[in-house]
């Protein structure tokens, strides 16, 4: 495919866009992961602040460890799935034209192991399907997959839905 590499206004490097028809021949095929990110304590105690999620197993390091089931404390499963923002914006091709991607939601979600705090973690990302719902929209959905460096299982798989816009009904070639 031969796309065109731009930089993407939310991202720190540039990302390819491809045309419409470019874009369905990567339906099927992975098409990247992102680069590791680190889950350290004051991310997850961001996380638990903005959404009151103030469990002992993410922002009390010594209860945790002496108490908790992972000896230490944990990223929340909902933080590292609000990662997949970020990681998709470093990865996943983008379609020429589009002014807008919108979260969709998920078909299937799983939390498969705990990230604890001073991982690495990366998103992974499979073109799973490309469907036309109107002249100025697509949906896409992507195989997700979230790895721990290090470590054989991953800290969640996911079906992930989203919406390309476009400004007008002429979608761009």
């Amino acid at each position: 495919m031969a796309g065109r590499t731009v930089q993407h206004e939310a991202a720190d490097s540039a990302v390819t866009t491809y045309t419409v028809e470019e874009l369905r021949a990567l339906v099927g095929t992975k098409v990247g992961c992102s680069p590791w990110m680190l889950i350290d304590q004051k991310r997850i105690d961001g996380f638990a602040e903005v959404t009151e999620d103030r469990q002992f197993i993410h922002i009390d390091p010594e209860r945790a460890a002496a108490e908790g089931p992972f000896g230490g404390t944990v990223a929340h499963g909902f933080l590292t799935l609000s990662l997949l923002v970020r990681m998709a914006e470093l990865t996943v091709p983008r379609l020429n034209g589009t002014w807008a991607m919108v979260n969709f939601g998920f078909d299937k979600l799983r939390f498969l192991n705990a990230v604890q705090v001073g991982s690495r973690v990366r998103g992974c990302f499979t073109f799973a399907e490309m469907t036309e719902r109107s002249a100025e929209q697509f949906l896409f959905r992507y195989a997700v997959s979230v790895e721990i460096e290090g470590q054989d299982r991953l800290a969640l798989a996911a079906h992930w839905l989203s919406v390309a816009q476009f400004i007008s009904s002429d979608p761009p070639e």
